[in-house]
Formats: structure tokens, sequence, C-alpha cells
């Protein structure tokens, strides 16, 4: 594991989430307004990475192991639902900036928390 890469990268992740969080509950009418996005997606997402940011923190405490491995994995699946989302709701040409911006954000962050990860993040089944 790169343990000078993983904590920041961890950290990093929760502070994002948090921030993120806070803006799409804080002003989801706004940003639907903008967006063609529906008020209660951005505002349900919100409110899922409040608890989500709280267990990167917990997985950036383990050190590694599976507790961050799951947290990449996650994030890769936001990637993926941000994309399916774009897709079903089929928000405007900025509604679909911002949805595609913040995932590909995500699936960087993810990227970086495996490669942190190394050898570890394999996963035996």
């Amino acid at each position: 594991m790169t343990d000078k890469l993983l904590r920041p990268v961890m950290l990093f992740d929760a502070a994002t989430c948090l921030a993120m969080g806070a803006l799409l509950v804080a002003a989801a009418g706004p940003i639907a307004g903008l967006t063609d996005l529906p008020v209660p997606l951005l505002r349900e997402a919100g409110i899922v990475l409040f608890p989500f940011a709280l267990f990167v923190l917990w997985a950036a405490r383990q050190g590694g192991g599976w507790p961050v491995a799951l947290v990449a994995g996650l994030n890769v699946a936001w990637v993926a639902a941000s994309f399916g989302a774009i897709a079903l709701v089929q928000p405007n040409a900025l509604g679909i900036a911002f949805v595609a911006g913040q995932a590909l954000a995500v699936g960087a962050i993810a990227a970086l928390q495996f490669h942190a990860l190394g050898g570890e993040a394999r996963v035996n089944v």
C-alpha cells in the first residue's frame, strides 16, 4: 500500500463528499432549475453523501484493506449510477456536464484509491 497517497486521497474523498452533499441539499432547487435534474434526485444524492463521507473517514483510519477497497468500489458504482441518471433523466447540456464532471472526478478518486491499495485491492472469490 502507498500509505503516503492513501490517507490524503481518502481525506480528499471525504471532504468532497461533504462539500457536494451540502451543495446538493442546500441548493437542490436552484441547481435543478439550471440543469433540468429533479430536485428529489439532487437532494437525496446529497443526503447519501453524508454517511458515505463518515464511512470514508472510518476506512481511512483502517489504513487500507477491504474498507478502502469497498470505498473505491462504491465510488465506481457512483460513477456508473451517474451516467445511468444522465440516460434516464435526460437533463439539459449543463446538467449533463454537471453530472458527468462530478462522475469523472469520483472516478479519478477511485482510481487513486485502487492505485494506493496496490495488490491489496484484489479480492479472491
